[in-house]
């Protein structure tokens, strides 16, 4: 469901009626008459649908964590915030560009219209930059020939959908300015070959049983999940367009089962 083309729809519908009203109906209304219920309701919401619409479109706009795909950084069921400004001013809707202020930098956790059905949003974390070489061998990430540092933080146990229980080994990277938590399962093959697909620019890819060296294209991005065995990203579908970009995630507001994850900030 397109929630920004369905509250434009409700904007233009609701401000045509107060714009109808204010300039002509209002005029012909004998005074004390009472605003018929299609002009009083319209004109009542207008002005909070248009400052929902603004704030969503060029401020914050809230999104729920679906999969476990960006485990232990973000939980399935956290609601969080992200910054639709921080990459750049975008029309509304068609998310066309107008005003570019940063680019997205490595480490950050970014949302994003997938790539093969832009009207799903994504959230992965930003591993390749345009021009950058992104190598992911035994499970191991190296950017432009540079290994990645990790350091082992124990186990992390969790159940998946399905009443699956997973131990997964926790680490830390540091990706850029980033230091970050992800999960890594030694019996899972390090890229599933018969799950990637031919997606633009694939020619820029070299896969085989121990991963894969890409190099990311310009205007484009390089996304991994967290949990890297459990993540569909860039390693399956491609890479991300400038164009596909939503926003930078920072806040963790709300999640009904953990209250002590609200006020988090995503790292």
């Amino acid at each position: 469901m397109n929630f920004a083309l369905i509250m434009l729809l409700l904007l233009v519908a609701t401000g045509a009626v107060w714009l109808l009203d204010h300039y002509f109906l209002r005029k012909r209304r004998d005074a004390g008459v009472q605003e018929p219920w299609w002009v009083e309701y319209p004109k009542s919401f207008f002005p909070v649908i248009l400052i929902v619409f603004l704030l969503r479109s060029f401020l914050v706009e809230p999104f729920k964590i679906p999969s476990g795909s960006m485990l232990p950084t973000l939980l399935i069921g956290d609601f969080i915030l992200v910054n639709k400004f921080t990459y750049g001013i975008r029309i509304p809707v068609i998310n066309y560009k107008v005003l570019d202020i940063n680019q997205p930098q490595r480490g950050e956790v970014m949302v994003f219209r997938y790539p093969e059905n832009p009207s799903l949003d994504y959230i992965k974390r930003v591993v390749g930059t345009p021009g950058d070489k992104v190598s992911y061998q035994n499970k191991r990430l190296a950017i432009n020939g540079e290994e990645i540092r990790l350091e082992p933080d124990g186990q992390y146990n969790y159940v998946e959908t399905g009443l699956n229980f997973v131990a997964a080994q926790h680490f830390r990277e540091t990706l850029a300015a980033h230091r970050h938590a992800i999960l890594l399962q030694p019996d899972i093959p390090n890229v599933r070959l018969s799950d990637v697909r031919r997606f633009p620019f694939h020619e820029n890819c070299v896969y085989n049983e121990a991963g894969f060296t890409c190099v990311v294209p310009p205007g484009h991005f390089f996304m991994m999940g967290d949990n890297r065995d459990s993540s569909s990203d860039s390693r399956y579908w491609g890479f991300v367009p400038n164009r596909n970009i939503v926003g930078k995630a920072f806040l963790i507001w709300w999640n009904f089962d953990d209250l002590k994850r609200i006020g988090q900030s995503i790292n």
